[in-house]
């Protein structure tokens, strides 16, 4: 089944609004076709990201949402208002939420159907530390975020729905897991949704991997047959590095 190649573009919290403004812009005025491309700013600029793209392709999404609807959440935002400020997709789950702010996986749950509640399609983060990898524990660690999410949902509600494996060892180190290890984790994953929700929908779900990807690694990790595109960080800072990244998942 062929796979819309998904690259997206995590920027943290960095940059100020004029660069949101011109660094969108140069991306949705050279994104290439054939693959779907995703930004997501920081909160407060995504109306200034969503007026740079809204004459291209490129798409919105946000690094975060609250699991409520409304309410006295002072500091949070609720996927209503993501929806409100053109958000398609949103981040649940990823390492920094999970390690730096002690999301649970069940929190990270509860974002997760929050969001599909409200329209938007979540990209489910998981992944291991190092020492969780030395120590063996890989899939262990992984397969416990994912059934936070597969215990409670059907077939139906992960259709909208990516993953994406971020080794945290990897994130933000200059580490990169080789080709063969992320594409041994993705082939996990898919097997997971394969045995939770049937083959048909594994093989419709774009998994992407996420750790370092660089313009000059992106060829060879999305060269395996269950990397379907990217979660990129620092380098997404960049214009020309992006979209080459972008480039490389055409191929």
């Amino acid at each position: 089944m062929s796979r819309t190649p998904l690259v997206a573009g995590n920027w943290k919290m960095n940059g100020r609004r004029s660069m949101a403004a011109s660094l969108a812009a140069e991306i949705a005025a050279a994104a290439p076709a054939g693959v779907e491309v995703l930004l997501c700013p920081p909160l407060v600029y995504l109306d200034t990201v969503a007026s740079a793209v809204q004459a291209s392709d490129v798409v919105l999404g946000a690094q975060n949402l609250d699991e409520h609807e409304d309410g006295a959440f002072t500091g949070e935002v609720s996927a209503e208002m993501l929806v409100d400020v053109a958000c398609r997709y949103v981040l649940v789950g990823h390492s920094e939420r999970r390690t730096l702010f002690a999301e649970s996986s069940a929190r990270v749950a509860d974002k997760f159907f929050r969001a599909l509640d409200a329209g938007l399609r979540p990209v489910l983060c998981v992944g291991e530390t190092l020492a969780e990898r030395e120590a063996g524990n890989t899939e262990q660690v992984i397969n416990a975020q994912l059934d936070a999410v597969f215990g409670r949902a059907t077939a139906e509600q992960m259709v909208d729905t990516v993953i994406a494996y971020e080794p945290v060892w990897a994130i933000g180190t200059g580490m990169t897991a080789s080709p063969e290890q992320a594409q041994a984790v993705h082939a996990h994953i898919r097997s997971r949704l394969a045995s939770s929700f049937g083959a048909p929908l594994a093989q419709s779900l774009r998994l992407l991997y996420g750790g370092s990807v660089k313009a000059d690694n992106a060829a060879s990790l999305f060269a395996g047959a269950d990397i379907d595109g990217g979660l990129v960080g620092g380098a997404s800072l960049d214009a020309a590095t992006f979209l080459a990244i972008c480039q490389a998942a055409t191929a």
